[in-house]
This record gives C-alpha cells, sequence and structure tokens, in this order.
C-alpha cells in the first residue's frame, strides 16, 4: 500500500509507492528535496521525522550515525515509509519547475585536460535544449541498465553544448569506456538535470570547497554568477593530490585577475618530487579552516570526494557554520564493474 507524506513546514503532500524511498516519490510528484549523491553517502538529504515510522535501507552508519537515529533524522535518499509521515525538510523551490528529461545525445568534443581528467562535450538534438540550474549533473543512461552520474561544468546560457569532466578510475566501467572507446560522433543517452547543488540567494560570502573533478559544478556555478555581476565575496579552495592533477587552473586564475569579489587558492596534497609548488598544501577544508577562525556568517558549497564533503561539514560546522548554510555535491569514485 502508499502511504502519505506530509512536508513542513510548507504542507506539501505526496504519496510513496511500494518499493519507492521518500526522495524518488518527492521528486516524481514535482518536489525538490535536497540531496546529492543519492547513496546514502554525502547526508545531503537528511530531515527529521515528526510522525511516523521508516526503514532506513541502506543509510551509512557514518552517515547515519545512532545518535540522529535517535533525534529522529533519516536520509530520505534511503528511506522507505512504514506509515504516513510528516517530515521536517527544506524544500529547494527553485529546482521544482524545470522538466527532467531523457535526451539522445552525440559525442561533439573529447579532450584530455590533464593526465587523468577527461573533458567531454555533447551536442543534444537541435530542437532540444537542456535547462538547468548551475551546479546540476545529468547522468548517462548505459544499454545495460546501469547510470553514471557527471557533473554539468558549463554555464546554463553557454548550452550550446554541455560540457563534462570525467576522472580516469583504473577497472571502472565507464571511465574505461571513455578513455579508450569513446569517440567523437558516439550517440548517448543522458537524464537530467538532477541534484540539488547550486548557489543560494543570499548576502553572505561563499566559500567553495572542490575536489579534483569536484571543480566541475563550481565552474558551471561561479561562470553563472559572475555572468549575472553578482557581486557578494566568493573564494575558490581547490585541491588536488598533485600539482599535475590541477587542470584548468589558468581559469580561475583570470577569474581572480577580472573579479574583485573573487579570490582563488589551489592546495596540492603532496606535490610530486619533480612538482616545484610554493603554494598551500595538505587538506584542501584544512586550508579553509586556517584562514577562517569563524564561519558563522558564511555560506558554504563543497563537491568531491565522500571522505573530504564529511570532514569538511564535520569540521566546518565545529568552527561555527550554521549547518543549513553547508551545501554540497558528494562523488561515489568507485572501481569495479558498478563505475
Amino acid at each position: 500500500m502508499s502511504y502519505q507524506v506530509t512536508l513542513q513546514p510548507s504542507g506539501h503532500q505526496f504519496n510513496v509507492e511500494p518499493g519507492q524511498t521518500i526522495l524518488e516519490a518527492a521528486l516524481m510528484a514535482g518536489f525538490a528535496l535536497p540531496y546529492g549523491c543519492r547513496n546514502g553517502a554525502c547526508g545531503a538529504c537528511k530531515g527529521k521525522i515528526l510522525a511516523g515510522r521508516v526503514d532506513y535501507g541502506a543509510a551509512q552508519e557514518g552517515t547515519l550515525t545512532a545518535e540522529d537515529r535517535k533525534q529522529g533524522l533519516a536520509l530520505f535518499c534511503c528511506a522507505m515509509p512504514e506509515s504516513d509521515l510528516t517530515l521536517e525538510v527544506r524544500e529547494v523551490s527553485a529546482v521544482k519547475d524545470i522538466p527532467v528529461k531523457t535526451l539522445p545525445c552525440r559525442v561533439e568534443r573529447l579532450e584530455k585536460l590533464c593526465h587523468d581528467v577527461m573533458g567531454i562535450w555533447l551536442k543534444l538534438p537541435s530542437s532540444e535544449r537542456l535547462q538547468f540550474l548551475p551546479g546540476q549533473y545529468i547522468d548517462f543512461l548505459l544499454k545495460d541498465g546501469r547510470r553514471r552520474s557527471l557533473s554539468l561544468a558549463n554555464a546554463p546560457e553557454e548550452d550550446q553544448l554541455l560540457e563534462l569532466h570525467m576522472r580516469y578510475v583504473p577497472g571502472g566501467f565507464f571511465s574505461e569506456h571513455v578513455f579508450h572507446n569513446m569517440k567523437v560522433k558516439d550517440i548517448m543517452r543522458i537524464n537530467g538535470p538532477l541534484g540539488s547543488f547550486f548557489l543560494r540567494e543570499s548576502d553572505k560570502p561563499a566559500i567553495f570547497v572542490a575536489g579534483g573533478t569536484g571543480f566541475a559544478p563550481i565552474k558551471s556555478i561561479l561562470t553563472h554568477a559572475f555572468h549575472q555581476g553578482v557581486k557578494r565575496q566568493m573564494v575558490l579552495y581547490w585541491g588536488a593530490r598533485a600539482l599535475r592533477d590541477l587542470y584548468m587552473p589558468e581559469l580561475p586564475a583570470r577569474w581572480q585577475q577580472e573579479h574583485d569579489n573573487f579570490t582563488f587558492i589551489p592546495v596540492i596534497q603532496s606535490p610530486l618530487p619533480e612538482e616545484t609548488w610554493h603554494g598551500r598544501t595538505g587538506h584542501v577544508h584544512e586550508a579553509v579552516l586556517a584562514d577562517f577562525s569563524d564561519l558563522s556568517g558564511y555560506q558554504v558549497y563543497a563537491c568531491g570526494a565522500p571522505a573530504m564533503v564529511a570532514a569538511a561539514r564535520r569540521d566546518f560546522v565545529a568552527r561555527g557554520l550554521p549547518e543549513a548554510e553547508f551545501f554540497s555535491d558528494s562523488f561515489d569514485f568507485q572501481s569495479g564493474p558498478a563505475t
């Protein structure tokens, strides 16, 4: 049987059918709840159960702790109702009016951006346009039924081609295909736009934290912000394992020269012996902590590997950041046949 879910404070209601998660049903009903990874790893969809019971599903213990459950919290990307529910959750109203489409596309261009990152540019049919918010992602629909998510790196006003950044994962099903078999003019199917990682309206300064190809959605957000003439203060901390992994650094460096309200701080975790690097080193989120003693007046947008996003959320909140001002997109890099 289906169960009715009521969202507070909006009062919106929708039904969840058997086998559906709360997030799946909400999105199908046109209500955009915050989410990122959709597999219980990032915690972006965490919300409070005010009334009713749920099956918590495959929520990861590190993301939904026993204490979280005691406090009535659940991950809506994993949880399924066991009764009618009333939930306390922040809705993303800006996404609601954007249709999610399944579209064919053609690979228009492939370019290695560095030794292990491939730039992919897709062309849609001339009669189609993908409306999206900067920071959202698309899913590739593969022939065996699997999906592979990649963030859009271009801004909405630059929509002649869709730009994506793909990191190579040895043994990864899709990344092996992209790096070794994908060709210009290949036809693919995509579904999107998806995700709730986008710049919120605010006068607060924004701190962007990117790890590796987490730069892709932040590139989309910042390009659009500059196009719109956004005047709030913005700083980008971009972390990479070694200097050779920092691709397209000239772009944010140019932004810093062109915009008085923007600062770019690259952070290299462990420069290789042959690399000359005199800049910041270590973990990227720790560079933020070194520069800000109080984050209570900021918004943070973090994108990259789940461990980085989780550490940033924990440590920034401890430094005074309101949890509601932390927005994230957690990339789940996996090796093996599921990638």
